[in-house]
This record gives structure tokens, C-alpha cells and sequence, in this order.
């Protein structure tokens, strides 16, 4: 996606956000002056999202080496990056409802999991104050982190369905039910995700069906040819995550403010939604799983 089309989207989005957000929001009651900045909200969005598309994996150096050197026609009154940094939190907002625009739809066959997001290294947890009080330990297959999780459903043409933040701590299958309120079909998930009352939720709910690998001590039950390929393509959402943190960025240890963090996070997911080509299993018809 080019940085005009980009724009162009982005654009769209922001005058409707400005239209029915004038008179709506909730103030002091006191007198405050409404004045435009330089950069308009749009700009601001469209810097931050295309950040996550570059090759920078510093912001810094994105904006002071890139932005103001190569995109100074495109944005004429650019700001200094410190005044940008400043701009950054108020584009929260706006970036989580631009999010909720760009979410695929459900297929019927959807993949869930979870991936931990780091913020400071596990020597530095006791020295760590940006995110106390807000970050948590937590342990993966991979080992203990401090930080978060990003929860994540995606369809089988790899397109972002739902997604949640929580703590490291929190159990994966805690969020699912609120993951699972636009879904329907079935529902993949690897042995974190195994629960007799959590599958008769989902079902009895939202006539969804939870599949999930078995573990050691469980007894094997008997499992349709097209649900077991499907559980051995789960790792369709693994290549999702990889993606979001090796090219959209959404991981890090150099924050500074916990609303820049989710900015942060706002805006890569948004990116991953706008990349032309995403992770699919290729299946064009359902009936291509009874075929096989």
C-alpha cells in the first residue's frame, strides 16, 4: 500500500471521527481554546502507521532520516520530533477506532493464540517504573518475561479478526469469550486453550466449536480427517505473530510512556491489516477440506 493510499484512507477516516466527535466529548466545564495544530490528526495517524511499514526499526532515526528528509513535500508543516513524540498520545484514540474498521471478517475458520510482548529484559524487572503496576510476570513455552500479552484471532487468509492486551499473567483462556463475539464455524487453539467448560461456552453461546491439540494424560477421542488438518495448519498464526514483530515492530524495550506503548501497538497491528500479502492456508471453498 502506497503512503497516498494510505493517506487517502486515513483521511476519510478522521474527518467522519472529527464530525461525530465535535460537541460529544466530556470536558471540565471550563473555557478551553480549540485551536488546529501544524500537522493535522491525519498526518500524525498516517506518519505513525507508516513507520510500521518501513524498514526502521527506530522511530527516531524514521522521522529525522526519513520523514523530514525525504517526506518534506508530502508533509509540509512538519513539526520537530520531540513536538511529535508530544502528539503521539492524543492519536490513541483514533488509531484503536481506525483499527476496528481495517478487522477482517469470519470465514468460519478462525485461529487463536497468544504472544508475549516484552518490555524490559528479565534482569531489569526490578529496576523497570514505566510500566509498574501495569506489567506482569508471565511464562511461555519460550520462558519467563515481564510484560504482556497480545491475544490474537485470525481467519484462514490470515486477516486480524479480534484481538485483546492483558497482563502476562492472565491465563489464555480467560479472554476467549470476549474474542469469540463476532465468530462462528470452528475455532483452532494449541493445549493452552484445552477446557470442557470453555468449549460448552463457546457452543452453547455462540454455536462456535473449540478444537484443541489433546495432552499427555488425556484420553484420545475421535476427530473429523478436516479437523485434524486444519489443527496441523494452526501454525498459520504463529507466522502471524512472527510478522508483527519482525516487521511491523510491535515489540520493543525503549518505551517511555505506557500511551506511546499502546500507540505503538495500535498502529503495527494496523499496519499488518494494510500488507498486501498475509499468511493463507489458499483454501478457496470449504468443500476443498471434504475434497481432501
Amino acid at each position: 500500500m502506497s503512503l497516498l493510499e494510505l493517506f487517502c484512507s486515513v483521511d476519510d477516516f478522521c474527518q467522519a471521527y472529527l464530525r461525530a466527535g465535535t460537541g460529544k466529548q466530556l470536558g471540565s466545564g471550563k473555557r478551553q481554546r480549540r485551536r488546529g495544530g501544524e500537522l493535522h490528526l491525519s498526518e500524525v495517524l498516517t506518519i505513525i502507521i507508516h513507520f510500521h511499514q518501513s524498514h526502521y526499526r527506530d522511530f527516531k532515526a524514521y522521522y529525522t532520516q526519513h520523514v523530514q528528509v525525504n517526506l518534506s513535500s508530502e508533509f509540509p508543516k512538519l513539526v520537530s520530533y520531540h513536538r511529535f513524540v508530544e502528539l503521539m498520545s492524543r492519536a490513541l484514540v483514533p488509531l484503536t477506532l481506525y483499527l476496528q474498521r481495517c478487522l477482517g471478517h469470519c470465514t468460519g475458520l478462525s485461529f487463536i493464540d497468544s504472544t508475549a510482548l516484552t518490555v524490559c529484559h528479565n534482569k531489569r524487572i526490578a529496576s523497570n517504573r514505566v510500566f509498574a503496576g501495569l506489567a506482569q510476570r508471565g511464562k511461555t513455552t519460550l520462558g519467563w518475561f515481564y510484560g504482556f500479552k497480545l491475544h490474537l484471532v485470525v481467519n484462514d487468509c490470515g486477516e486480524l479478526l479480534a484481538f485483546c492486551l492483558t497482563a502476562g499473567n492472565v491465563d489464555d483462556r480467560a479472554p476467549v469469550p470476549r474474542l469469540a463475539r463476532r465468530l462462528f464455524g470452528k475455532l483452532f487453539g494449541d493445549k493452552g486453550y484445552v477446557s470442557q467448560a470453555l468449549f460448552d461456552q463457546l457452543f452453547s453461546q455462540h454455536t462456535l466449536q473449540l478444537i484443541t491439540k489433546l495432552r499427555k494424560n488425556m484420553k484420545n477421542k475421535l476427530m473429523l480427517y478436516t479437523d485434524r488438518l486444519l489443527l496441523r495448519r494452526r501454525a498459520i498464526i504463529e507466522t502471524v505473530n512472527d510478522q508483527l514483530k519482525n516487521i511491523s515492530q510491535i515489540e520493543h524495550s525503549r518505551h517511555r510512556s505506557p500511551l506511546n506503548f499502546l500507540v505503538n501497538l495500535m498502529a503495527g497491528l494496523i499496519a499488518y491489516c494494510w500488507q498486501p500479502k498475509k499468511p493463507s492456508l489458499g483454501i478457496l471453498h470449504h468443500s476443498d477440506l471434504v475434497l481432501a
